[in-house]
């Protein structure tokens, strides 16, 4: 430990943010620029260095946390950098993304503000870059062994790039246009900008890693033939299948799910259109869901000008603190403000916005619009109804609104990998009890070779976990291949997080 009293006479802070008011006109990351540095080291000391540090259960890579943590505040970057690699892939994307099940589990956390191990990790991570120390890393020989791995999100991305590197030849099949996944066209700009996976694209290219775009497999190419083609082969096609809103109207135009807004707005932003298809601007919109595809809808939807914004969450509002049923080190559902909810707040207050940034306990309980028409044959979305709920989610008898809606957007979850296309069927492989691809524990499927790693095995999860599959199934494709393995195994498909 840098300083055995930091936790004690250090207090946490967290980075500034750009202006609000500056930020919704752009699509930047709302992170000031080099707001981390000045006080990143004295973060990093406040570790209390934990006999049994519970942040490595928080995590399900096992990041050396303590380790980074007390090289950082020592100001050595190298070495915190190779702490850090040695255990996540992509450090640059979960300190961007994750929601930081690692801080919940930090010891320091049972009576004291968390040590920002997530700040911590971003830092490390960028200055890894600045300085040079993240160079590709390709194998000293090739195993003469082929995978193919389908599906390019972070599960994908991290299988691919082991495997690589420990002799494989991968090729990585990805249905859409450019690489990434959902973090390509799924998260907004302003919550990572498209040039950190884009940078860690071309270390994958450099290490061996092919890449195959506008490939749908079972579509597009037969998946059997692909497997054939090669000594084994990893799905990792996310957990894509949309939950639906089945009430009153869902078929007026106007009413979008996420998945169809979101990708859109960042394809505006590669250049492939001037205007999206589906837009916000000027419009009255409502969103239904209260996680964090809906805060991604909810900061896209200002930056696009809308004339209003409303957020729906079925569920009561959370505590600001813990529950006694949530007790330390488990991840508590409390109530958080992302910079989305920010910007919504700080907007509202403004006297000529209209903005309700959050409205918990609600029930949509139907969509209103117009009559159809030639334009619009279903007619279009004018309203939404909705009816309080209680705790339990069912309707509550007196409450009722109603929203004016030009644009509804679902931000539901999603249900397990979509069942479009042949890729299931043409590899013979079954669905477990949840409606995810059934595998065993070394992540193998019932088909011979074939191994299955992130939310398509798994069901809707983080990023983290995704990238924690992925390693691990690699580790499993390759004893698979060479009788053993030397590659980490940080998780096996039964593992969860710490919940209460």
């Amino acid at each position: 430990m840098a300083d055995p009293k930091g936790f004690l006479t250090t207090p946490r802070r967290l980075p500034p943010r750009r202006p609000v008011d500056e930020r919704v006109r752009d699509w930047n990351e709302v992170a000031a620029p080099g707001g981390l540095l000045p006080i990143i080291n004295a973060q990093a000391g406040r570790c209390m260095d934990c006999g049994i540090p519970f942040c490595h259960e928080g995590c399900p890579l096992g990041n050396l946390i303590p380790e980074w943590n007390d090289l950082v505040s020592r100001d050595d970057w190298l070495r915190a950098s190779e702490r850090l690699h040695a255990t996540n892939n992509f450090p640059e994307f979960t300190g961007r993304l994750c929601p930081a099940p690692c801080e919940s589990a930090c010891v320091l956390a049972i009576n004291q503000p968390a040590v920002t191990i997530k700040n911590v990790e971003v830092a490390i991570a960028d200055r890894a870059w600045q300085s040079g120390y993240v160079t590709p890393r390709p194998p000293e020989r090739l195993t003469g062994r082929t995978v193919a791995v389908i599906g390019s999100g972070p599960a994908g991305l991290a299988a691919a790039q082991q495997l690589t590197r420990a002799g494989h030849t991968v090729a990585v099949y990805e249905r859409d246009d450019r690489v990434g996944g959902l973090l390509r066209y799924g998260i907004p700009e302003f919550k990572m900008e498209k040039r950190h996976l884009d940078r860690r694209l071309e270390q994958m290219r450099a290490e061996g890693t092919k890449f195959r775009t506008d490939v749908d497999v079972g579509t597009d190419m037969d998946a059997a033939e692909l497997r054939a083609r090669h000594d084994a082969l990893v799905i990792a096609v996310g957990a894509r299948a949309r939950r639906e809103l089945p009430v009153a109207g869902r078929e007026l135009a106007g009413i979008h799910q996420a998945m169809e807004y979101l990708p859109m707005a960042n394809r505006v932003r590669e250049g492939d259109y001037d205007r999206p298809s589906i837009s916000a601007e000027g419009k009255h919109v409502v969103i239904v869901g209260g996680g964090d595809t809906g805060a991604d809808c909810l900061g896209t939807v200002l930056r696009q000008g809308a004339a209003s914004v409303t957020q729906l969450d079925i569920h009561p509002r959370p505590g600001d603190e813990r529950a006694d049923g949530e007790p330390w080190p488990v991840y508590p559902k409390i109530y958080r403000m992302s910079a989305a909810h920010e910007e919504a707040q700080e907007l509202a207050a403004s006297p000529e916005a209209d903005v309700d940034a959050r409205v918990f306990s609600a029930t949509t309980v139907r969509f209103e619009g117009t009559a159809p028409d030639a334009e619009r044959p279903h007619g279009g979305i004018r309203a939404l109804r909705l009816i309080g709920s209680r705790a339990d989610g069912r309707s509550g008898p007196d409450v009722e609104r109603v929203l004016r809606a030009d644009l509804v957007l679902l931000a539901l979850g999603f249900r397990g990998p979509e069942r479009d296309g042949g890729l299931f069927d043409q590899l013979g492989l079954e669905l477990d009890q949840r409606g995810n691809l059934a595998r065993d524990a070394s992540f193998a499927t019932g088909a011979d070779g074939v191994f299955v790693a992130g939310d398509a095995g798994r069901g809707q999860s983080l990023i983290v976990w995704a990238i924690a599959e992925g390693r691990s199934a690699a580790a499993a494709v390759d004893r698979y291949l060479a009788g053993s393995t030397t590659l980490p195994a940080p998780v096996v498909p039964a593992d969860r997080p710490m919940t209460a």
